[in-house]
């Protein structure tokens, strides 16, 4: 049973989202405070995070933010802010999707079982990546990497574009082909989304983020792995 964190200041929201999520069989714990929210993440093992962005004590930006530095748990941003800007910003900063208000109950709950099942669907067969001489290691059962033997927290979403390209390395791929094989068909985003995760990736694993060795982009076409990695079962 997959528990969720859902934080929402609005009490109606809040109940209503808990009730449909619990009778679909989730476990369910509710927050309305900002910073009573990040203390309940910070001490307890949540499957997944529906996050409002404009609550008392602490936004949900911040929040987000936060919980990017020690975990990457799947974050759900369901928010009345309805910007390209706003998403762009969402996604920049850690969120695996968004959702705007008023929203269907239950385009939400589909939501929430995409984002679950691509947090713990397929992973490589081999459980150890070593990147650039060692320098990066990528433990595909732990999603944990880390440079230099500095962990670094990769978001879902930034894991999963990283295995995608890391499969193949020296092809180029699409940004629709990115989307399919990390998220899946019924992934809902524009593509543009890619670039946003690709820059977030290149400033957490690259030495220069200006000058990537690791992921190269092809304009016109995509981007590409450009290196060779080993790997340990």
């Amino acid at each position: 049973m997959a528990k969720i964190l859902i934080v929402e200041d609005e009490q109606e929201i809040r109940e209503l989202v808990s009730a449909y999520l619990r009778n679909d069989q989730f476990e369910v714990d509710a927050e309305e405070d900002g910073k009573m929210a990040l203390n309940r993440i910070k001490s307890n093992h949540y499957d997944l995070i529906i996050l409002d962005l404009m609550l008392p004590s602490l936004s949900g930006e911040k929040i987000c933010e936060e919980v990017r530095t020690f975990s990457n748990v799947p974050i759900l941003m369901l928010t009345a802010k309805s910007d390209l800007s706003d998403k762009v910003f969402g996604f920049r900063i850690g969120a695996d999707d968004y959702l705007t208000k008023p929203f269907e109950p239950i385009e939400l709950l589909e939501r929430v079982r995409a984002l679950l099942r691509r947090s713990q669907n397929d992973r490589p067969k081999a459980t150890l990546l070593r990147v650039l001489n060692g320098r990066i290691l990528i433990d595909t059962e732990s999603l944990r990497v880390t440079k230099d033997g500095v962990e670094i927290p990769l978001t879902t979403n930034e894991f999963k574009i990283l295995m995608v390209l890391l499969s193949n390395p020296n092809r180029v791929f699409s940004r629709d082909e990115i989307i399919e094989q990390a998220f899946g068909m019924e992934y809902d985003s524009f593509d543009r989304a890619i670039d946003t995760h690709i820059k977030n990736i290149r400033a957490k694993l690259e030495d220069d983020s200006k000058h990537p060795m690791m992921i190269k982009t092809i304009y016109g076409a995509g981007y590409r792995a450009e290196l060779t990695y080993d790997t340990e079962a």
